[in-house]
């Protein structure tokens, strides 16, 4: 501003600590913060990380881009795509090169203002933006590359815009799709839309073309629907209120694509929530733990998950630094993207600083899967 295929369970096996340090992908903002001028020297910066111990190599700066602020790696290691959260909001290609750096190669306008998530699910690229509740659906070839028909028309092949608002007038006066993730059946892609306080709901075909299809869940009117994950059990889901500072949870009915609310759990200790209000940001599933970071509070909570989907109590931890804004799990260390404090840290489970590296502004951390 990742359903259980979008955030797997991280690799701890002896293979992936075989091939020595994993190359981290971040995405930034510019300089200056979120809603500053665009283009003034951000890009995407390359920190490798140890996985026997979660130290972080040198961070370099591999190539200047506009507001990268959510990045993803095809799982070929040739490409990775980021956005530009900007307005208008564009998507770029980049080929990974020899020695480690990126170079641009298509730029292709999604068709709304500032995306802020992508989601890569069976060669097929779904960009959310942010201000004016767009998703946009770019197919790519099978090196990661964009398909003919967007390099031909210079477009996405699909793009569907949100309507509706919600109570809360100064951050919901429209939709704010924030969010992508495809189902555990990979039947639908669903849409958080942080504005309406909605799950909205698109039915795939087998070439990834989307069908609009209403809405999967309607979450309690403040909610603020931000990042989500599906259960192991593919019978539940959890969404993150950034409004309301609650995770929720739904039952997920897979037959007929709905969620319902079933419970929600504070996002933060009160005994660590601090003087600024809590705004949850980005959750994934690790094995049998689900991970939150919490903005202001400054913490990552985690929860137990139950073999019935239900959350145990959240065990907040910490932070050495402002803005947990995004994280990745490698090889059971927690990555975090500390924005406000311009580095990325290395955490264990119980929160104990193993690594930590100095990059401007980051906003995003990813890894080829």
């Amino acid at each position: 501003m990742d359903d259980l295929t979008t955030q797997p369970a991280p690799a701890t096996d002896a293979e992936t600590l075989a091939h020595g340090p994993v190359p981290l992908w971040v995405g930034t903002y510019p300089h200056a913060g979120i809603g500053t001028e665009a283009g003034l020297g951000e890009g995407i910066w390359r920190v490798d990380l140890d996985p026997a111990t979660g130290a972080l190599g040198e961070p370099r700066l591999v190539v200047e881009t506009p507001a990268p602020s959510f990045v993803v790696a095809h799982p070929s290691g040739a490409v990775v795509h980021a956005v530009a959260e900007d307005a208008p909001g564009t998507v770029t290609a980049f080929a990974v090169q020899e020695d480690g750096g990126l170079a641009p190669t298509v730029t292709v306008p999604v068709g709304g203002t500032h995306p802020c998530h992508l989601l890569l699910a069976d060669d097929v690229l779904h960009v959310a933006c942010y201000t004016d509740g767009v998703l946009a659906v770019l197919p790519l070839a099978p090196d990661g590359t964009y398909a003919t028909e967007v390099l031909e028309t210079g477009t996405p092949a699909q793009v569907f815009r949100h309507e509706g608002s919600g109570p809360v007038t100064d951050r919901q006066e429209g939709p704010h799709a924030h969010f992508v993730a495809v189902t555990p059946d990979r039947r639908h892609v669903l849409v958080a839309d942080l504005g309406t306080d909605e799950l909205r709901r698109y039915a795939r075909a087998a070439d990834g073309t989307l069908t609009a299809d209403g809405v999967a869940a309607s979450l309690p009117p403040g909610t603020g629907p931000r990042h989500l994950a599906f259960a192991p059990d593919a019978r539940h889901l959890y969404v993150v209120g950034e409004l309301d500072a609650a995770v929720h949870v739904l039952a997920w009915d897979a037959a007929a694509a709905t969620g319902a609310p079933v419970a929600a759990v504070p996002a933060v200790d009160a005994a660590l929530a601090g003087g600024a209000a809590p705004s949850p940001s980005h959750v994934l599933l690790e094995g049998d733990r689900l991970v939150l970071g919490v903005r202001g509070a400054d913490v990552l909570t985690a929860y137990p998950v139950a073999a019935d989907g239900s959350l145990g109590a959240g065990v907040s931890a910490r932070l050495r630094g402002r803005t947990p804004r995004h994280h990745e799990v490698v090889a059971d260390w927690t990555v975090v993207a500390l924005q406000e404090s311009h580095a990325v840290v290395v955490v264990d489970h119980d929160g104990t600083e193993v690594g930590r590296a100095s990059i401007p502004s980051p906003a995003c951390v990813a890894r080829v899967r």
